[in-house]
């Protein structure tokens, strides 16, 4: 064993009892609540930013290219399904799936209630997979129904729980339609399931249709379309993509992202980051600030051990190597109470989902859990060099200490 380790070992083996064994549990203490609040805010902070880009995601693609309409925000113009756009995106690497939608504003009535809602018409491309997670009640709606035989589209839609609520509907009901045009269309529609998002802006309004259904109702061809939905391999491509769009956009059709459409919900994942940024920051200052004052009661405490090994002829740099060791047993003490805690934590809340959110203010009921390794690998090691280094400031003290005046320091 080298000398340091010998002599540092030797240090915490003798420290029980005294004021520097208690001083020592506050620096593990304070590296420990450090880590362990970084891996939860982590945790908790890519939790909220998936949890919401996924919602976000559900009716909001992360590009739309639309076809311009006058006088009605929620609708679009006719375009046809092939066009320059779609030639363009077969040959873009970067998108990993578009799909063709078109929107249809109208009223829901009963025999009590109506509520205005956007119909949005989906087609046999259409992603399911991300949107089965919100269904609450019911199914799917099918495109092999006794109406699609009929007419040529299904009269089967989803709608949201606040509207079935609002409305007395569950699934399996049927509910009547008016299409806002001169003249009102009516038609009848069954309900085949309901979703929750437990977001306002789509479970407010948005139901979901059969494509066919609103190229009927718009009087358009089956190769006409409203909208396409881009989805991209890597969100963080969405400018560079966006622009190559824009290059070979037609003059009657427009762009939009994502961020741009709901841009107070991404300012608000913004904020999020640079709140938790400080705050971490704040704990690590602080836990810093602890170690450094540790280091130096510990380093007071042992001033005749100090002189001794000076006049023994221990140089100044091996000296501040035995209280580096152990500063850093402290620190990887630390950070093994703190990873066990944090993670703990976080398994307790994404198994149990012990703390529940309101949904109304929140957009989920829950506080979501994601486990990041490479992000607490990271906090991990930002921890234990910053440590290092700040551990390193106190140690200078020994270079100043007379071995003669440091042997009768307690006489």
């Amino acid at each position: 064993m080298q000398f340091p380790s010998f002599i540092a070992k030797r240090i915490r083996n003798n420290e029980a009892g005294s004021f520097s064994a208690t001083v020592s549990r506050i620096g593990v203490a304070s590296i420990a609540i450090g880590v362990a609040v970084g891996i939860v805010s982590f945790a908790v902070l890519i939790g909220f930013k998936e949890t919401i880009q996924k919602k976000v995601f559900l009716f909001g693609a992360h590009i739309n290219v639309t076809a311009f309409a006058l006088g009605n925000m929620y609708e679009e113009g006719a375009m046809h399904i092939k066009n320059p756009v779609s030639d363009a995106l077969k040959k873009m690497p970067e998108i990993s799936h578009w799909q063709a939608v078109a929107h249809k504003s109208g009223i829901l009535k009963t025999s009590d209630e109506i509520k205005g809602v956007v119909l949005k018409g989906v087609g046999k491309d259409y992603d399911w997979d991300l949107f089965k997670s919100t269904l609450v009640e019911g199914r799917l709606i099918g495109t092999k129904d006794s109406s699609s035989l009929k007419y040529g589209y299904s009269s089967e839609i989803l709608i949201s729980r606040k509207i079935a609520s609002q409305l007395k509907l569950k699934s399996g009901d049927d509910v009547i339609m008016y299409s806002l045009q001169d003249p009102p269309r009516p038609r009848k529609l069954k309900i085949s399931g309901i979703y929750d998002t437990q977001m306002e802006e789509f479970d407010d309004r948005l139901i979901i249709g059969d494509l066919a259904l609103v190229q009927r109702l718009n009087g358009w061809g089956p190769d006409s379309i409203g909208t396409y939905e881009i989805y991209l391999k890597d969100f963080q491509q969405l400018d560079n993509v966006s622009h190559k769009l824009k290059k070979i956009l037609p003059p009657a059709v427009y762009l939009q992202k994502v961020t741009d459409t709901f841009r107070q919900l991404f300012d608000w994942l913004i904020l999020l980051d640079r709140n938790t940024a400080v705050f971490l920051t704040l704990i690590l200052f602080v836990a810093c600030f602890n170690m450094i004052s540790i280091l130096l009661v510990m380093i007071m405490e042992r001033t005749p051990l100090i002189g001794l090994l000076k006049t023994l002829g221990s140089p100044n740099k091996q000296i501040r190597m035995v209280f580096l060791r152990v500063g850093l047993y402290m620190v990887r003490t630390g950070l093994l109470i703190g990873n066990v805690t944090g993670l703990a934590f976080c398994w307790l809340q994404y198994q149990f989902k012990i703390i529940p959110l309101d949904p109304v203010n929140y957009n989920m009921d829950t506080v979501p859990i994601i486990f990041d390794w490479p992000t607490f690998l990271l906090i991990n090691v930002i921890t234990a060099v910053v440590s290092a280094l700040i551990l390193m400031i106190p140690t200078l003290i020994i270079t100043r200490i007379q071995p003669i005046k440091a042997l009768l320091f307690k006489k």
